[in-house]
């Protein structure tokens, strides 16, 4: 069988397309408007990436841009996120996912995965989702479009990351997709990878493991939080006590579970921290907190290697569900009708929808 060919985009690093990779799926033209980030992607995947504004491609017309089977991608999220303000459809970004939908409907693939952060389903009442949702499955001749929220710990990511998947299925397949049934945690077979078993060994990585020179008074800060603590932590009537406003602030991991998640920017004590050492965690130590090989090399400063890192999808995260399409591609799987399919799916709330491969899983 020959490779299913992947279209990219909002690309980053390349974490969304290395979990496909992994799983037999070939990138053939790719897009991301970082040349930092592109040119991570263009190391390890070759010369498939552009680095062009996606609003100013025309996916009809430009006859650079190959066929493809599949169209990946994660929007920008920002305007989604539920740390900051949720913006939705009506921030800045917020319609950048119409770039994607572009792609879709030019290029029909048989099928499409987008990834974003939890706060799509809640941005503007749910209506952003159900706006997104109705898009794609408007495109001629149809997707049937289904939605998962995903903890990516429990496939085998050593950190709690909830992300969304978006999975569109081209209507005239006949294949009905099934999001994967986790394989960590209580859910699954197997237990959590931890934080202290995927930093096993990093120290001896060459790539991206430079320690960041820090004052000798965090040093002293990070000593009052004990393994898995933050900044609550710290006495309040203590010389060193700092406020903040969210979980991450001097969070420290801890090494019998999962990392709490990896986030990409920000200053202010945010940056991750290692047990037992007081010290941030390198960037190959976040890459492994995030399953990139040791052979993934980063390009950029630290601070901008570290927002690939912590834009990037897990690409363990994904491989199950890369699997689970993978029979859509070779053509080994029952037809259903998918169209009936859809007028069910139709009548659900968002939730339900979320709620209605769990159910035909048998997850619960």
């Amino acid at each position: 069988m020959n490779k299913p060919k992947v279209i990219s985009l909002f690309s980053g690093c390349g974490g969304l397309d290395l979990g496909f990779h992994l799983e037999g799926y070939e990138t053939v033209w790719a897009n991301d408007i970082n040349e930092y980030a592109a040119e991570t992607f263009k190391k390890y995947f070759g010369e498939v990436i552009t680095t062009q504004d996606v609003e100013t491609i025309d996916p009809y017309t430009d006859k650079k841009i190959p066929s493809c089977d599949l169209i990946l991608g994660g929007f920008p999220c920002q305007d989604f996120s539920i740390i900051w303000k949720q913006p939705g459809l009506n921030g800045s970004r917020g319609n950048l996912y119409k770039s994607f939908l572009r792609f879709v409907d030019a290029k029909k693939p048989r099928a499409f995965v987008a990834e974003n952060v939890k706060g799509i389903l809640t941005a503007n009442k749910q209506l952003a989702i159900q706006q997104i949702i109705s898009d794609f499955e408007n495109i001629n001749p149809g997707y049937l479009v289904k939605v998962q929220l995903y903890n990516f710990a429990e496939y085998g990511v050593p950190q709690f990351r909830e992300r969304v998947l978006i999975v569109g299925v081209k209507m005239d397949t006949d294949f009905e997709f099934f999001h994967p049934r986790p394989t960590h945690g209580p859910f699954g077979n197997l237990p959590y990878f931890t934080a202290g078993q995927a930093l096993e060994g990093v120290e001896n990585v060459e790539f991206n493991n430079e320690k960041l020179n820090i004052a000798q008074k965090t040093r002293d800060l990070l000593n009052l939080i004990p393994e898995g603590g933050n900044f609550t932590d710290i006495p309040k009537e203590h010389p060193l006590y700092v406020k903040g406003m969210i979980s991450h602030v001097y969070r420290r991991i801890t090494r019998n579970e999962p990392a709490k998640t990896i986030i990409a920017a920000g200053g202010g004590g945010t940056w991750g921290y290692h047990y037992p050492e007081p010290r941030p965690l390198t960037n190959r130590e976040r890459a492994r907190l995030q399953t990139f090989p040791d052979d993934f090399q980063f390009y950029g400063s630290i601070s901008e290697v570290r927002r690939q890192i912590g834009n990037a999808v897990p690409p363990n995260g994904v491989r199950e569900t890369a699997r689970a399409l993978m029979p859509l591609f070779n053509g080994d799987y029952q037809r259903t009708d998918l169209r009936t399919l859809d007028i069910e799916l139709k009548l659900l709330s968002i939730k339900e929808r979320i709620q209605y491969d769990s159910r035909n899983n048998e997850r619960e």
